[in-house]
């Protein structure tokens, strides 16, 4: 997910997210981006590119797609959401709004508008599978670590999953 942010941020010379911890497992990233593109097709209805549940071409089963921290290449998004027990996919255009949710890559609702709020950018909360869920990205280092691979994208990081809220922000950045 950070990858996608870290686009939006390059692509406009920089730019943040904001990365939250939750108590049941769940995370979010946030970020202040243009937000997923979305339109209005030949039948007048909505339609946003389906990056949650389809194959991103950029980096699916391309030898030469960019290798994450982990060692691991990119694949995109739909792999996020194929892993997750649900993800929200909220997004803000000038515009409009609008906000879908999938169940383990499948999508369960519709593409249905959002209050719009002055804001541009995306916001994907989700849930991982079970046996992911423990592998979780909480510590100053490694957070630092994953924000500096993106020179571009300044990382706040909002913990909530244990008793008190810590924001982490000003050590997770570059």
């Amino acid at each position: 997910m950070l990858a996608y942010a870290a686009d939006e941020a390059s692509s406009r010379g920089g730019g943040r997210c904001l990365v939250t911890l939750y108590p049941d497992g769940s995370l979010s990233v946030a970020d202040d981006g243009r937000g997923t593109d979305t339109r209005t097709d030949e039948h007048g209805q909505i339609v946003k590119k389906p990056v949650m549940a389809s194959k991103d071409l950029r980096f699916f089963d391309f030898p030469e797609a960019e290798l994450l921290q982990d060692g691991h290449p990119r694949r995109g998004m739909s792999v996020v959401a194929a892993l997750s027990e649900w993800l929200v996919h909220t997004n803000r255009r000038l515009n409009g709004a609008w906000t879908q949710r999938y169940e383990h890559g499948i999508p369960a609702t519709d593409l249905e508008p959002v209050e719009p709020d002055g804001t541009t950018g995306t916001l994907v909360h989700f849930r991982p599978n079970d046996p992911l869920r423990s592998l979780r990205v909480s510590e100053k280092g490694q957070l630092k670590r994953l924000a500096m691979m993106w020179p571009h994208l300044e990382v706040q990081v909002d913990d909530r999953s244990n008793t008190g809220s810590s924001l982490l922000g000003e050590d997770a950045g570059p």
